[in-house]
């Protein structure tokens, strides 16, 4: 089959194009056409071995996407074959070879139906970000009970995946949202997704900026894309027992944290780890996701699709101003 391969850990940019023997799928997985994957900024990362996973070369990336069912190994439900399904968090693309190849072998306690109504677009680029977006929010309360209608939630890094995920499901639940992004394009199109407050991160006095936006509230809950300098602006503008998640560190380490900043508001950080997820935890979490999106009639945003053999393309659109999630059409 073709496949773009990993031969070392140098970054995306040295992925051959070349060819592998087709998989063959084990007891209780699945063998997936692929048809879409999903390219995530957790790909780049490990490809630059910035990720604990090390997984043996050559390596395939892509953690999720849709693929059509064309045989299953023992102790697997034959009637998969022949279905469309999509791919949740798991080994795929991290330990095991990824959705970057005609084909892949997936648990398939990690297989999904589409959602009714939904594109195999919308399903290729959704798991990963919502799955993430999802724990964010939910962590710090019961994920039956997310946070409550009227909090505050400020999102940095808002245009990409994880941030779009973060609008989208906020809005479902009732809340509030405070986007940081700096282009001004996208950020009309955030405001369309429901954003009621967009802020560059490089504004002036942003902290002021925000905290006369919301008055008189202030930030219960944040989810961090981004890191680097900006962390420090985010936890000068969380409420009493205001909560950080931290999803990325897109901009580099946090520069003279000062840990007495998170004192007198009982200000909690957190980091975030789809990883953590149990198969059974990922279907019951994925669940709630849709429910949320099907009931406020939001569905997963798609920047764009390339082709199979532009998926370094696809990688170099990442580091541009893009909005949702890119796709690679295989």
């Amino acid at each position: 089959m073709r496949a773009w391969l990993l031969d070392a850990f140098e970054g995306v940019n040295t992925l051959r194009y070349g060819e592998v023997p087709d998989p063959e799928p084990g007891p209780g997985e699945a063998l997936l056409r692929v048809t879409l994957a999903a390219v995530n900024p957790a790909d780049a990362y490990l490809a630059q071995a910035m990720y604990p996973a090390r997984p043996a070369l050559p390596h395939i990336l892509g953690r999720d996407g849709v693929g059509d069912v064309v045989a299953v190994g023992p102790d697997a439900d034959g009637g998969l074959v022949g279905k469309t399904v999509g791919i949740l968090r798991g080994s795929t693309g991290v330990d095991a070879w990824g959705t970057l190849a005609e084909q892949v072998v997936v648990p398939v306690s990690n297989l999904v139906s589409i959602p009714d109504g939904w594109t195999r677009e919308e399903m290729a680029g959704a798991p990963l970000v919502f799955l993430t977006a999802w724990q964010a929010l939910t962590q710090w309360t019961d994920p039956a009970a997310p946070p409550r209608r009227g909090s505050v939630l400020l999102v940095t890094g808002a245009s990409g995946g994880v941030g779009v995920a973060s609008i989208l499901l906020a809005k479902s639940m009732g809340l509030k949202v405070v986007a940081l992004s700096r282009s001004m394009e996208n950020g009309i199109k955030l405001k369309e997704l429901g954003a009621d407050h967009l802020f560059s991160p490089d504004e002036p006095d942003l902290r002021k900026s925000i905290l006369a936006a919301i008055a008189p509230n202030r930030v219960d809950l944040a989810v961090d894309n981004v890191a680097g300098p900006w962390l420090n602006e985010v936890i000068a503008v969380l409420g009493d027992g205001g909560r950080v998640s931290v999803v990325g560190r897109s901009g580099g380490v946090v520069p003279e944290f000062n840990t007495a900043t998170l004192f007198f508001r009982r200000n909690c950080i957190g980091g975030v780890s789809v990883g953590a997820y149990k198969p059974e935890e990922a279907q019951a979490a994925w669940r709630r996701i849709v429910e949320s999106l099907n009931s406020s009639g939001r569905r997963p945003v798609i920047d764009s699709v390339f082709q199979f053999e532009e998926a370094k393309a696809a990688f170099e659109r990442m580091s541009h101003a893009h909005l949702g999630k890119i796709l690679v059409r295989v």
